[in-house]
């Protein structure tokens, strides 16, 4: 009976190792400092700096992560594990009217690659790392 519950007791954990190693593998941990400062600094700080055109119609900071999480004068722009609600993406996906979609105007959309790279930083809990 023993060597029956042994038996049964290896083939299930040996099922189960598969699912584990699955959940183990996720996604490789987004950097802040460098992987979406850099997307942030390349497509978003031109205008989003203190005294740049973006930053004084909204009070949105992207020149450090203290200014990201503070977000703009109409609320939050970041909620960290929230990508749907983030309205940084919100704007940068084109979910909202495309009169406020960024980046604005002339600018080159940012491409959708660093987009996910971005949505994946807020689904990671959007840390300082």
């Amino acid at each position: 009976m023993k060597s029956l519950k042994n038996t049964t007791l290896k083939l299930v954990a040996m099922s189960l190792l598969p699912l584990a190693l699955a959940a183990c593998k996720g996604e490789p941990a987004v950097s802040f400092s460098q992987d979406v400062k850099p997307i942030i600094d390349q497509h978003c700080i031109s205008c989003h700096q203190p005294d740049g055109q973006g930053h004084v119609a909204s009070g949105f900071d992207m020149s450090s992560y203290e200014g990201l999480m503070k977000g703009a004068q109409f609320g939050p722009m970041i909620i960290a594990g929230d990508v749907e609600g983030s309205n940084m993406l919100v704007l940068m996906e084109g979910r909202a009217d495309p009169s406020i979609s960024m980046p604005h105007g002339q600018n080159k959309p940012v491409p959708k690659q660093d987009i996910e790279t971005i949505r994946l930083w807020i689904a990671q809990g959007a840390e300082n790392n």
